[in-house]
């Protein structure tokens, strides 16, 4: 099983144990603030369990869509993705419960995974796409020093709306410089690749 582990968490692969929690956090309101409805079915999150668990077992892995696990508490409490694309491109997501938003955590797991991603696959540039509106979202990809590359109007239609969508990106070599700007260090990867 894949496992990075962060101060406090542990990033490893999804299990079919996971699917309780994972549909619990894809049915609060405010993470489907942003999901047309039908992505926000709880069915279509048991169908999303049940795929990341096969997916972690295919050769070559392309996709790491990680639960994120308090190291403390042992709870499952959000996911984090590294979806491996052509050309060494890899976009990146997450979610995180809302007890648990707030204190870094999000942040923590994601940086764990970028930093796997330039540092062990030899990623050359990942980039986010979130709807402009989740600030959230966009706060967090800042501060993990993707910058914005994109601002596509009206680009999806759901609840009824047009939404915006902004796309952010980070070349390894920018990642370079923001970990020695930032004084930060690696995680420790418990599996090998």
């Amino acid at each position: 099983m894949f496992e990075l582990q962060t101060e406090q968490l542990i990033i490893r692969d999804m299990t079919l144990d996971d699917e309780t929690a994972f549909v619990d956090l894809s049915q609060d309101q405010k993470y489907q603030r942003f999901y047309s409805e039908p992505d926000c079915e709880a069915d279509k999150y048991r169908q999303l369990c049940k795929l990341f668990v096969e997916q972690s077992k295919e050769q070559p892995r392309q996709s790491y869509q990680l639960a994120i696990e308090h190291k403390f508490s042992g709870d499952f409490i959000g996911t984090v993705c590294l979806r491996l694309e052509p050309d060494r491109q890899a976009s990146i997501g997450c979610g995180l419960a809302r007890a648990y938003q707030g204190n870094g955590l999000i942040h923590e797991a994601a940086k764990a995974l970028i930093c796997f991603g330039f540092d062990k696959l030899g990623v050359h540039r990942v980039y986010a796409e979130t709807i402009s509106e989740n600030k959230a979202a966009l706060r967090l990809c800042k501060s993990l020093g993707l910058q914005q590359e994109a601002h596509f109007r009206e680009h999806r239609y759901f609840k009824g709306q047009w939404w915006d969508t902004i796309v952010l990106a980070l070349r390894q070599s920018e990642w370079s410089q923001f970990q020695v700007d930032q004084n930060c260090t690696n995680p420790s990867l418990k599996t090998p690749v």
